[in-house]
């Protein structure tokens, strides 16, 4: 892996953990708080593509097994990951990896609409399918009970979204060299050597 490649997974990495220095938000009718920083795995996906997105995130996951504090609410550890909130946090490489590839295959027509819509599909989508599976097995609730207490992140998670779409489109139109993945810039760069 290329330096700068190597910089980037990093720097994604630490943005989730920058993030869940956000205080998490308690809901009473779920162990598994609100947290801020699925906007940075949809980041992750968006702006890095699939390969350096997903990397990214199993980075991340690598630190919080090791037990480092990153998680929101000054979380870590393996713990946490075979706890309530483990199959969320452990969809958020396959969810970065998802985000990346339809953004880098959506790259020559990318509109906003489209964006929010990847954006949905690997940060709401896949992200909820496994928490609330592994949410139903961990606490021995029916597949029923554990969607139902799920809905309560679908709004914040929607404007996350949204947000992460915005930010990439908007990096797309003005800088597409800084999105990871793209065929215009490997077109553009054999152009011009």
């Amino acid at each position: 892996m290329k330096t700068r490649n190597m910089m980037y997974v990093a720097m994604f990495a630490a943005v989730v953990g920058v993030l869940g220095l956000m205080p998490p938000i308690p809901l009473p009718f779920t162990p598994v708080p609100i947290t801020a920083q699925t906007l940075g795995v949809m980041l992750a996906g968006s702006l890095l593509g699939a390969k350096l997105g997903g990397g990214s995130m199993l980075l991340f996951l690598a630190l919080v097994a090791a037990g480092m504090p990153i998680l929101a609410g000054g979380r870590g550890g393996l713990g946490v990951l075979f706890g309530p909130s483990g199959g969320y946090i452990l969809a958020w490489p396959i969810a970065a990896c998802l985000i990346g590839y339809m953004m880098q295959k959506a790259q020559p027509t990318l509109s906003l609409a489209k964006a929010i819509i990847i954006n949905i599909i690997g940060g709401i989508l896949v992200i909820h399918a496994f928490g609330i599976v592994y949410l139903a097995f961990i606490t021995n609730i029916s597949l029923w009970a554990a969607a139902v207490s799920s809905l309560g992140f679908v709004p914040g998670d929607t404007v996350k979204a949204v947000v992460s779409a915005t930010i990439a489109v908007k990096i797309a139109k003005s800088h597409p060299s800084l999105l990871k993945g793209q065929k215009q810039v490997v077109q553009s760069t054999k152009r011009a050597g």
